[in-house]
């Protein structure tokens, strides 16, 4: 009986590697949408509840259609844009103008610019906080995040750290989770004071940018400047494993239904992840893509990956990254 139940359990670990090999092997780049604008470009946010697929691209946001990636609209900045928050109950979008120190406030259905609201310096990363019901920005310079009530689109408060803060995560029950890469730790926030509860290192990981959470197992995915995911669990900061990706991990990404993780590589490859329970994660295909796709956002509807990138010109002494050639820029659209 023993011997039974021991080659059932062997016959059932071999189909599930199978089931995960064979989902890996399915993950191709189907399309590219080519953009026609210039400048810069930094995260990129898809609208699961809607047709949109919204991109950072110099000193605008192009809003695409998610499926054809056709243009639907511009919206203007002044600055260079980073990154999109959507507020769907009270119809409003919100973007990150780095250098304008600011958050600009959009219609979501006429894309139409309501509002400039003030935020620390260098506004980088954003996210919209269900728990807390607030719109939070990541300012880089000046070591803080602002926090904005999107009933009256006014800052409410400022939480001050201790380095440069890149990429916020919720777990949706009154914690937030930012990634401190001066630091390379992960500040934990209290979503109802905005008070900084815990300081949790990320060691071995370094300098992490990319941050995302499966909100169902308490897991919070890091990926490291040093070519590191770091899975920590949300609950006590406890690093449960590391594993291998590739070099210049801008952004992470977490597919809910899929159980996957994603970390997009500017070297150019994507890192898929397969989380087969709560401790126990494996990578299980590193997917070519094109140098310079760092950052990636997921259809939690279609499951389908989003990257942007481009073409590059030979990189400068005193650059920080290599400029995009004009008229290069697009967004890889890859299925599993």
């Amino acid at each position: 009986m023993k011997k039974t139940w021991l080659l059932t359990l062997f016959i059932a670990s071999l189909l599930m590697v199978s089931g995960y090999a064979q989902q890996s092997a399915g993950y191709r780049i189907t399309k590219t949408f080519p953009i026609k604008s210039d400048g810069g470009y930094d995260y990129i946010t898809v609208d699961s509840a809607s047709n949109r697929l919204y991109v950072s691209h110099g000193n605008q946001v192009n809003v695409v259609d998610k499926v054809t990636g056709d243009s639907i609209g511009v919206i203007k900045t002044d600055k260079d844009v980073h990154g999109i928050a959507l507020v769907h109950a009270l119809g409003k979008g919100y973007i990150t103008n780095g250098g304008a120190n600011s958050a600009l406030v959009f219609d979501l259905k006429t894309f139409k610019t309501l509002i400039h609201v003030p935020t620390g310096q260098f506004a980088d990363g954003i996210l919209y906080d269900d728990f807390s019901k607030k719109v939070i920005t990541c300012n880089g310079k000046s070591k803080n995040m602002t926090v904005i009530d999107p009933a009256t689109d006014k800052a409410v408060a400022t939480i001050t750290l201790t380095g440069w803060p890149e990429t916020a995560a919720s777990d949706g029950k009154g914690r937030i989770y930012v990634n401190n890469a001066e630091k390379s730790e992960i500040d934990v926030i209290d979503a109802k004071t905005f008070k900084v509860i815990n300081n949790w290192p990320i060691a071995p990981g370094k300098s992490a940018s990319g941050l995302a959470i499966d909100r169902a197992t308490m897991r919070l995915f890091a990926g490291c400047d040093n070519k590191l995911l770091v899975v920590m669990n949300a609950n006590n900061g406890k690093v449960i494993t590391t594993l291998p990706i590739g070099d210049e991990c801008d952004a992470v990404g977490f597919d809910k239904k899929l159980r996957t993780v994603y970390s997009s590589n500017g070297e150019g490859t994507l890192t898929i992840i397969k989380e087969q329970s709560a401790n126990k994660f494996a990578v299980v295909k590193n997917l070519k893509t094109k140098e310079g796709a760092r950052t990636i956002a997921v259809d939690q509807v279609s499951h389908t990956l989003y990257l942007p990138t481009g073409e590059f010109e030979p990189k400068k002494a005193g650059d920080f990254r290599p400029k995009l050639k004009p008229g290069s820029f697009r967004v890889l659209v890859v299925n599993p």
